[in-house]
């Protein structure tokens, strides 16, 4: 997850799992060559290696590998989430005005080292609540770094209307 864009009118926050989906598709190639491999050699059940190991690396492909990229803009008074997968895509608006500042949610794994992803609380509108910005917890710096952005970027535009508002 990192911050592509960040200007005073406009923030942008990706995240686009490459890591994943290469070893996704890697996995699938591998299974497709060697099932077609064994087919070629005159054994049948090669055909079931190949359906069945690539399959579920399609499957796990489309259900894993999400693009997420979130758009603070100012100049519309918008947040744009929106997530791209294999099947499908989806785009939630809200208003700008109603984002109240970004958070570091965290939880211990299996092994008790501490995860975070970041997410969004939004004070207001029928969406009051805090939003998560991707749904999986990640031991990286990347959720802290887009928290920090965000909040800087939000406390920008409260000190750039204090300022256009006083005399």
């Amino acid at each position: 997850m990192k911050v592509t864009r960040n200007t005073p009118e406009q923030l942008i926050v990706a995240d686009v799992p490459w890591l994943i989906a290469i070893m996704l598709v890697l996995f699938v190639l591998v299974f497709v060559g060697i099932g077609l491999a064994l087919v070629a050699g005159g054994e049948w059940f090669g055909l079931i290696f190949a359906l069945g190991g690539g399959g579920m690396g399609l499957v796990a492909l489309a259900v894993f590998v999400q693009r997420v990229q979130v758009i603070f803009d100012r100049p519309s008074n918008a947040l744009i989430m929106r997530k791209r997968t294999v099947l499908g895509y989806s785009e939630v608006r809200h208003n700008l005005s109603d984002v109240t500042k970004a958070v570091l949610e965290t939880t211990r794994n299996s092994k008790g080292q501490r995860m975070s992803r970041p997410s969004l609380v939004l004070g207001g509108g029928m969406s009051a609540g805090v939003h998560p910005i991707v749904s999986v917890y990640t031991n990286t710096r990347g959720p802290s770094r887009v928290v920090k952005a965000v909040n800087d970027w939000l406390g920008q535009f409260v000190r750039v209307d204090n300022r256009a508002a006083t005399p």
